[in-house]
């Protein structure tokens, strides 16, 4: 499994599966299949009700806990001091480790920031304290990761935002490349798009076709490639074996220089998920239970 390295030194798989969406009653299937073909990184949240299975399916797979890059997300819920606190430590029971690998605010609160500055803030504590290995960020646009390095001591390790051809958020990755920030990319092959009524769906793209016949692989593949050339790490998501297998393959794929132009002309503009000024604690807040 090939690696980035994070800006305080924690080395993170280039590859890991996304659980998000995943019912608990398939998460522990779909976690033991990634790390018997391979996948070392395991990216889950609070918010997403499958952390504890995750933790068991982990506890069962025979693979060391030293081997496997475990990553979660505050929601927020649980934004504040106290609140962010005790968020971790509920996270850490329902996973069922000592240390979270990463650890990451889900969404900036653009209407509470000072909220997200006291969560932001409560991840530096359990960061010196040994409970995290690294911190980071979901979903921040250029004004949240600028106002929030502002009033803060540690550089988020990552940020994780989505893109896939279709979405690109090439500012915000910039920003993050400016402050050595890893780019990590949820709906990396564009699930999303399928998700919508659009008349755009990634996995129908005739440019992605034609470059995956090429290169004898799929348009998933053909996609993870490009974000991981481009040096963003990727979490695709899947609960069918052949499905997290093939996307593992995508690592034996390298495109020409012209290939990733091609893809990178895919771009929209158009978002799938919701937009980060409309996440409100009013409008998404929900009780994140306890362990």
């Amino acid at each position: 499994m090939s690696t980035f390295t994070l800006n305080n030194s924690v080395v993170i798989p280039t590859l890991g599966l996304g659980v998000f969406q995943t019912p608990p009653e398939d998460t522990a299937a779909a976690v033991r299949t990634a790390l018997e073909v391979g996948y070392r990184h395991l990216d889950t949240a609070a918010a997403y009700g499958n952390e504890k299975e995750v933790g068991q399916a982990l506890r069962t797979s025979g693979v060391d806990r030293s081997e496997v890059f475990v990553e979660t997300k505050i929601w927020i819920s649980d934004y504040g001091s106290e609140e962010t606190l005790h968020g971790v430590e509920k996270s850490r029971a329902k996973l069922g480790v000592d240390q979270i690998d990463l650890l990451l605010l889900h969404q900036p609160l653009p209407t509470a920031f000072d909220r997200t500055v006291a969560a932001y803030r409560a991840l530096e504590q359990v960061l010196e304290m040994g409970t995290v290995r690294a911190i980071g960020v979901s979903n921040f646009l250029p004004e949240h990761l600028s106002d929030l390095l502002e009033r803060t001591d540690v550089v988020p390790a990552v940020n994780q935002i989505e893109v896939h051809p279709y979405f690109q958020q090439r500012e915000v990755q910039a920003l993050n490349a400016q402050h050595g920030i890893l780019t990590q990319a949820w709906s990396p092959i564009g699930g999303i798009t399928s998700y919508r009524e659009s008349a755009r769906r990634s996995f129908e793209d005739p440019v992605l076709q034609a470059i995956a016949g090429a290169h004898e692989a799929t348009t998933a593949q053909v996609m993870l490639a490009w974000h991981l050339q481009q040096g963003r790490q990727v979490i695709p998501k899947s609960v069918r074996p052949e499905r997290i297998r093939e996307n593992h393959e995508a690592l034996r794929v390298t495109l020409t220089d012209p290939e990733l132009a091609r893809i990178d002309a895919l771009e929209t503009g158009v978002r799938g998920g919701p937009e980060p000024a409309d996440v409100t604690l009013e409008s998404f807040g929900r009780e994140i239970p306890e362990a």
